[in-house]
């Protein structure tokens, strides 16, 4: 191959590369979400350009679409990040809330995200009892039958929690799971409106659960705090306590991850328009 066209080819490849590095840089300063047309406006590039490589970044989880045909940033920038470490790493910002949520309780806390449809444990902290819940970070499990899962499937689109449901289905893993989308729709909207959902041995029997969401400065829910103790301890009187704490620490992280109330209802107004 003559040295010219091997030039040629070697700056096209570099070019690529830093057109899709923009088109993240674009999600990160202009978004949460952008279209294809409002990349290609900005970057002033071709739509067909645009959506090749996003559609490579897509395959790896750099970008995800959302219900509304939108482009975010995907869950694997977190991953890196998380790696990489800096300032507004989520996990180093959560532990203290966790730490504080286990000494308050005396149950095991734990920070969660949405990953393809399903939970993905972040961090956690254990409480010291004896009988306490054991946990692993990395570890996965299904949305439809857990606090942390359901307080984060509350704030999707119910086009979005319909297809993680014909994706993941809806497995019963106890006499209490969740297992039509009509109840988990009616069950989510009640999450929806109070701010923090239970889950009641519907994940694995005595096992007792309440979950908040964790929002950004938009407003967006991007993870949820929990908490995660034996029914033998997280009884009915004092499940409103518990829930009263892991709420405070999820709205309390949220400010500190730059979430308020008026802002953020400012931002998804100029979203919508």
């Amino acid at each position: 191959m003559p040295t010219l066209e091997k030039e040629e080819r070697s700056v096209y490849r570099v070019q690529v590369i830093e057109r899709a590095i923009g088109m993240i840089e674009s999600l990160w300063k202009d978004g949460p979400e952008l279209s294809q047309t409002e990349l290609a406006a900005r970057l002033r590039l071709h739509k067909s350009t645009v959506y090749r490589i996003l559609s490579v970044l897509e395959e790896h989880r750099f970008v995800e679409k959302a219900s509304n045909g939108k482009y975010r940033l995907g869950t694997r920038l977190f991953e890196i990040g998380s790696r990489a470490g800096g300032h507004l790493n989520l996990r180093e910002k959560a532990r203290p809330y966790l730490e504080r949520l286990v000494y308050e309780t005396g149950e095991t806390a734990h920070l969660c995200i949405l990953d393809e449809g399903e939970v993905l444990y972040l961090e956690k902290v254990e409480a010291q009892r004896t009988v306490r819940v054991p946990s692993n970070v990395g570890r996965r499990y299904p949305a439809h039958c857990g606090a942390a899962g359901k307080s984060l499937l509350a704030f999707l689109g119910q086009d979005e929690v319909d297809e993680i449901i014909k994706r993941h289905g809806l497995k019963p893993f106890t006499h209490n799971t969740v297992t039509t989308p009509a109840q988990l729709h009616r069950e989510l909207q009640v999450v929806n409106e109070r701010g923090y959902a239970v889950d009641n041995e519907e994940f694995e029997e005595g096992l007792e659960c309440v979950g908040a969401p964790i929002r950004d400065y938009s407003g967006k829910v991007i993870a949820s705090i929990s908490v995660a103790g034996p029914t033998s301890r997280i009884t009915n009187g004092k499940l409103p306590g518990v829930a009263h704490s892991v709420v405070q620490a999820a709205k309390q992280l949220s400010v500190e991850l730059g979430h308020h109330e008026e802002a953020a209802a400012e931002h998804l107004a100029v979203q919508r328009n």
